[in-house]
């Protein structure tokens, strides 16, 4: 077994110097039941002496990585991130090489690392560009990131690092993930003017025929797309331009995470909303007069689902 200890396996990448990053926000079935059979007993006659069933989703399932008791409070977003619906859409299967850009503290980290461990698979974190701006605050992100998904690799495998930033190398070898996801992270890579290198490092990195699969909050179709995605809200037509222009191949969208509660209009952009809650604006002390009780209504955002794919 590896040593959990040690430092996380990291892909090679290039050289680190470069532009300082501009306007980056931080964010942070059935039951399987298996038995075996004996001619000899009948349903209604079970041997008195057979194992009780095992309880829950089958181990290494994509439903068991779901309801895993390691995610804690964060499945209460299941109702709002549909993490089986949407990673189904991305037609992801259990020996699939994943690559997540910009994976944040982990959310997704925690069903994917599992499932993908259990069942041969492997799992690339495509993190913050190290070296960029000296941003402390990124930097214990990446660290907290690490130390918090190498201390069991019983259950997370031996996940490997890559960076993404506007002067990395490529996020993994040409030509070998099954899947690239880019999960509600667009608006950031808008606003530090990187937006089309991501769709191009993942263009690279994919096998042909793979998917690209993009969760993203999304802005009302008769809104002006801002260039920076002040507000984190990004026009559909504007993200499948930019897949289009780096070669990518639209296959289908869907209506998994949307909310039609969500008008776009709050004070403090998407972060208004849950899960971030904003009372103030991105690096102010909150406010504590500030009325919360509409927003909380709304729940999470309305986000477009979208599945791109790699021409063969």
């Amino acid at each position: 077994m590896s040593d959990p200890t040690s430092r996380p396996s990291r892909l090679p990448l290039a050289s680190l110097r470069g532009p300082s990053r501009r306007g980056l926000i931080l964010g942070a079935g059935s039951v399987g039941l298996l038995a075996a059979c004996d001619n000899r007993k009948t349903a209604a006659d079970p041997a008195p002496d057979a194992p009780p069933a095992p309880e829950g989703p089958p181990e290494g399932s994509l439903a068991w990585a779901i309801a895993g008791d390691w995610r804690g409070e964060e499945r209460a977003r299941d109702e709002w991130r549909h993490p089986f619906e949407t990673l189904r859409f991305f037609d992801l299967q259990p020996k699939m090489t994943v690559v997540d850009f910009w994976p944040g503290s982990g959310w997704y980290t925690e069903i994917l690392a599992p499932y993908l461990a259990r069942n041969g698979g492997k799992y690339i974190a495509a993190n913050f560009q190290a070296g960029l701006g000296n941003d402390p605050a990124q930097a214990a992100l990446v660290t907290a990131y690490e130390q918090r998904f190498g201390s069991n690799p019983r259950l997370y495998g031996q996940i490997e690092y890559s960076d993404f930033g506007p002067t990395s190398g490529p996020v993994g070898e040409a030509n070998s993930a099954d899947l690239v996801l880019f999960m509600s992270r667009l608006h950031y890579w808008m606003a530090a003017g990187i937006a089309e290198k991501a769709f191009a490092d993942a263009f690279t990195v994919l096998r042909p025929g793979a998917t690209l699969g993009i969760e993203q909050h999304r802005l009302s179709p008769e809104k002006d797309q801002d260039p920076i995605a002040a507000s984190g809200y990004v026009q559909e037509a504007y993200v499948r331009q930019l897949a289009a222009e780096a070669g990518f191949i639209f296959v289908a969208a869907s209506e998994i995470n949307a909310n039609e509660r969500d008008d776009r209009d709050h004070p403090f952009g998407v972060d208004t909303l849950p899960p971030m809650r904003l009372t103030a604006p991105q690096g102010q002390p909150p406010n504590p007069d500030f009325d919360r009780t509409e927003y909380d209504e709304i729940g999470e955002s309305d986000r477009m689902t979208l599945k791109f794919r790699k021409p063969e």
